[in-house]
């Protein structure tokens, strides 16, 4: 079986607080897209982060964790040598895509596609990952700093619903992951990308009408039902993708627990109860 090309990684015992310090010497900066055949021999600028390649072992946990599958298309933003989408097309068939700055890493990560034979699954570019187009990615997967995470969470938020986001190390903010995989010294994060439900609604149950306000903190959601007047409050609201999940009492006293979909248009709903945004 053909491998990566082998590269020992300078981050073996290291915390995450010290890569976050040794790579916040220099920022993921990233510059047009250029063809890696007539890339120069050095980055357009200096590099804002040195690289530091992600273990094998963390790259098998990364794509394990995502649930990376022969139909996903994976983005790896900040791709090195290319292992990540590299281990996902020959394990899984997976169709990737990488983005780095430098060319000597575009350079070893296309060694690492055609020692594979992965070359019509993976693509590999030199170029900015803040004017990548990563709408087509279902999974994204990244190694950068805590700062550039951040900086790159509202184009994540605003991707598809259901995307997956699978970090090493680092992870952003107040977003706090759907999971997270501890490996030895190392720390993978995974989220999933939650609908926009946050707004006023028209909610039917069965034949009864109410008033439904519904907020939210990216995957977790509070709010209310006016039903007669009366104000009801929604527990234990969740989002996974576009999956919407909340717990109400009713009228008779009971708690029912709502499951259903957050749908184009600004409507919701599932089995026995429906909603649009008013």
């Amino acid at each position: 079986m053909s491998t990566l090309v082998p590269r020992r990684s300078i981050a073996r015992g290291f915390t995450p607080s010290f890569l976050a310090s040794l790579l916040a010497a220099a920022a993921v900066v990233f510059g047009p897209v250029i063809n890696p055949a007539t890339a120069q021999d050095g980055p357009p600028r200096p590099l804002d982060v040195p690289f530091v390649p992600t273990p094998q072992a963390v790259v098998d946990t990364m794509l394990k964790v995502a649930g990376v599958s022969r139909r996903d298309f994976l983005i790896d933003l900040g791709s090195g040598d290319g292992r990540i989408p590299v281990t996902a097309a020959t394990r899984f068939g997976t169709r990737g895509f990488g983005v780095d700055l430098n060319p000597v890493r575009v350079k070893e990560a296309n060694e690492n596609i055609a020692k594979n034979k992965v070359g019509k699954l993976v693509t590999i570019v030199q170029g900015d990952l803040f004017e990548t187009d990563i709408s087509k990615a279902t999974v994204i997967s990244m190694y950068l700093l805590p700062t550039v995470n951040m900086k790159l969470r509202p184009y994540v938020l605003n991707l598809k619903p259901g995307t997956r986001i699978v970090s090493h190390d680092f992870d952003m903010g107040d977003w706090k992951a759907d999971k997270i995989e501890k490996l030895d010294y190392k720390t993978v994060y995974f989220w999933v990308v939650p609908a926009k439900v946050a707004g006023k609604y028209q909610m039917q149950v069965g034949r009864e009408t109410m008033a439904l306000e519904l907020e939210q903190k990216f995957q977790d959601v509070t709010g209310k039902a006016t039903v007669g007047g009366k104000s009801i409050t929604i527990n234990n609201g969740k989002l996974v993708g576009a999956n919407l999940s909340f717990d109400m009492m009713m009228a008779d006293g009971k708690v029912r627990k709502f499951e259903g979909n957050a749908y184009d248009l600004g409507k919701l709903g599932g089995k026995g109860w429906s909603a649009q945004r008013i």
